[in-house]
C-alpha cells in the first residue's frame, strides 16, 4: 500500500497532532495512548515521543497498516 501523501504548511508538525489531523486519532488523548502503545513508528523507528516534530519527507507509519509520508507547500 502507497503511502497517503499529507500536505503540511508549516516546517514542522507534531506526531501527537499528524495523527488528529489525518483521522487516525480523534483526540489528542487517543493520540497520546496510540504512541505509548508501540502503535506509531516513524521513517521505520518505533516513535514514543508525542511531541516529536516531523518534516516533509518523514515516513509514518501505523499499526493498522496504513502509512503518510510529509509533503511540504510547493512539493508533490
Amino acid at each position: 500500500m502507497e503511502p497517503e501523501q499529507v500536505r503540511i504548511e508549516t516546517e514542522t508538525i507534531k506526531v501527537q497532532q499528524l495523527l488528529k489531523w489525518v483521522g487516525a486519532a480523534a483526540t489528542g488523548g487517543e493520540a497520546k495512548e496510540m504512541i505509548a502503545r508501540g502503535e506509531v513508528a516513524v521513517n521505520g523507528e518505533p516513535e514514543l515521543k508525542r511531541g516529536r516534530q516531523l518534516h516533509p519527507g518523514d515516513l509514518v507509519q501505523l499499526a493498522d497498516g496504513r502509512s503518510f509520508i510529509l509533503v511540504g507547500r510547493g512539493e508533490e
